[in-house]
C-alpha cells in the first residue's frame, strides 16, 4: 500500500475559464468537441484526463481507476471558454470555415459555438507574415497591450463567474526568434516592451499578461514564449504553473513512438526523410520560410534526444534527418506526413520502413488542449510552480529546467506524468522492479 502523504489539492469548486489565444481549427475543434461530450453526443476519445485510467500498487491489488477519478479535475459541465482571434467570427462561424468538423454536428452545438465570440487580439504582422486581420488592438506600446490584456482578463473572468483561469496558446507559429538580452530580467522584459523591441513577440505579451493576472499558461506552438528568463522569474515568483511548445500532434508524434522502440533493441537508423502536406492556416503560415523555421527547430531535436547518438555512436551517430512541410490548400486540415526510415540491424545490412499517416491535425491536438487545461488548473491547485516538466507527454519540444535536456520519448513521459499524480495522491511510484523476486 501506498507509504507517501497526499498533497494538499485545493478542490475544483465553481467554473474554470479556458481562455484560448486564437479560435482557428485547434480551438474551435476542443470547444465544439467538449461542447458535444457535454450534450452526450461524442465520446472523448484522445483524451487521457477522460479516458486514461492509472495503475497503483501492486499488479496484484487490481487497483486501475480512472484519472478523473483518482486526481480532482475541473468536470467538463463547469468549463467556459474565451478567447482572442484575428478575425472577428465566432467560434461556431470559426469553426464552419475551418472545416474540420461535419456541418451536421456543428449545427447540433451551434447555440454554445456562437457565444464565443473573440476579443480583438494582440497581433503584428511582421511575427506572422502570411496571416492578416481587423480585430486586432492597438496601444501606445507593447507594455500598454499587455495591460490592456490583463484589464480584459480580469473584466472576462467576473463576467463569466469563473473561479479560476488558464490560458493556452492556440495561434499561429511566429518567426524565428532567439533569446535576447532584453529577456534576461522582468525589468529588462517590461523596459522592452515600453520601447517596442522586436524581441518581444505576442505571445510573450500573451504569457506576461496571464502571469500578471495569476494565470497559468501553456504554449501549444514553438514560438519561444516561455523559454525565457523573464518569464520563467515572473511564474516562479507568482507561483503559477508554465509548459510548452508545441503540441506533439501527427508525424512527430510518430517519431517519439516509433524512435524508442528502434533505440530499445538497438537498431541503428542511417537517416530519417520527414515530409508533409497540409493546406489550414498553420500550413499557410508554415509556408513562410522564418515560421518555418521556428517549427523546423522543434520537429528536428526530436530524434538527437531519443537516440542518443553520443551515447550511441555506432548506432546513430551523423544519421541523416530532414523535414519538410508543403503548404497545399486542397488537403485542407486533413494533414498527410510521409516518412522514410532508413535502418540497418545485425552485422549492419540496411532495411526500411516507411511510414505515411494521413492524420487530421486538430482533431490530434483538441483533447490535447482539454488535457492540458485541466491538468494545468490542477497543478496551481496543487501549489505546483514554475516549468511543469511532467506535461512534456503534450510537447514536441518539451520546456524543462535550464540546463537539463527535455525527455522526448513518450513511454517514459507518461511514466512521468502518472507518476506525478501517483506522487500527488500519496501513492508509491510505479517502477516496474518486481522486488518480490529478490526477497
Amino acid at each position: 500500500m501506498a507509504t507517501g502523504k497526499p498533497s494538499e489539492i485545493v478542490e475544483p469548486k465553481g467554473k474554470l475559464g479556458v481562455l484560448l489565444v486564437g479560435l482557428g481549427a485547434v480551438s474551435t475543434t476542443f470547444i465544439a468537441g467538449v461542447e458535444a461530450i457535454k450534450k452526450g453526443i461524442a465520446d472523448p476519445v484522445g483524451s487521457l484526463t477522460q479516458m486514461g485510467t492509472i495503475r497503483l500498487g501492486k499488479r496484484t491489488e487490481n487497483r486501475v481507476p480512472l484519472i478523473k477519478d483518482f486526481v480532482p479535475l475541473a468536470k467538463l459541465e463547469d468549463l467556459v471558454f474565451g478567447a482572442w482571434d484575428i478575425f472577428e467570427d465566432s467560434a461556431y462561424e470559426a469553426a464552419m470555415h475551418a472545416g474540420v468538423l461535419e456541418k451536421d454536428l456543428l449545427l447540433q452545438l451551434k447555440g454554445p459555438l456562437q457565444k464565443v465570440k473573440p476579443m480583438r487580439a494582440v497581433f503584428d504582422q511582421s511575427y506572422v507574415k502570411r496571416l492578416n486581420g481587423t480585430n486586432v488592438k492597438s496601444g501606445k506600446n507593447k507594455l500598454d497591450l499587455a495591460n490592456q490584456l490583463i484589464d480584459e482578463i480580469a473584466e472576462w473572468k467576473r463576467k463569466n463567474k469563473a473561479s479560476r483561469v488558464v490560458m493556452i496558446w492556440a495561434a499561429s507559429t511566429e518567426i524565428f526568434l532567439e533569446e535576447n538580452p532584453v529577456h534576461k530580467t522582468i525589468e529588462s522584459f517590461e523596459k522592452a516592451m515600453r520601447g517596442n523591441h522586436k524581441s518581444i513577440a505576442p505571445s510573450m505579451i500573451y504569457a506576461y499578461a496571464a502571469l500578471k493576472s495569476g494565470i497559468p499558461f501553456a504554449n501549444g506552438a514553438p514560438n519561444l514564449t516561455v523559454d525565457i528568463p523573464a518569464i520563467r522569474t515572473l511564474a516562479e515568483q507568482n507561483k503559477l504553473a508554465i509548459c510548452g511548445k508545441d503540441f506533439k500532434t501527427g508525424q512527430t508524434l510518430m517519431k517519439t513512438i516509433i524512435a524508442p522502440g528502434l533505440k530499445s533493441r538497438m537498431l541503428g537508423l542511417h537517416g530519417w526523410y520527414s515530409t508533409n502536406i497540409l493546406g489550414n492556416r498553420d500550413g499557410e503560415v508554415l509556408d513562410d520560410p522564418e515560421s518555418f523555421r521556428t517549427k523546423e527547430e522543434s520537429k528536428l531535436s526530436v530524434l538527437e534526444y531519443i537516440l542518443q547518438p553520443e551515447v550511441y555512436p555506432d548506432l546513430y551517430k551523423d544519421f541523416s534527418h530532414v523535414v519538410r512541410i508543403n503548404y497545399y490548400p486542397p488537403r485542407g486540415d486533413n494533414k498527410e506526413g510521409w516518412d522514410n526510415i532508413d535502418i540497418f540491424g545485425w552485422l549492419g545490412y540496411p532495411m526500411q520502413i516507411k511510414v505515411n499517416f494521413l492524420c487530421r491535425d486538430s482533431i490530434l491536438a483538441a483533447p490535447i488542449v482539454l488535457d492540458l487545461a485541466l491538468f494545468l488548473d490542477l497543478a496551481q491547485r496543487a501549489g505546483m510552480k514554475g516549468i511543469q516538466e511532467w506535461l512534456s507527454f503534450y510537447f514536441k519540444s518539451p520546456q524543462t529546467a535550464p540546463h537539463l535536456y527535455p525527455e522526448h520519448d513518450i513511454f517514459i513521459q507518461l511514466m512521468k506524468l502518472k507518476n506525478t499524480l501517483r506522487h500527488l495522491r500519496g501513492e508509491d511510484l510505479i517502477t516496474h522492479l518486481g522486488l518480490e523476486y529478490y526477497d
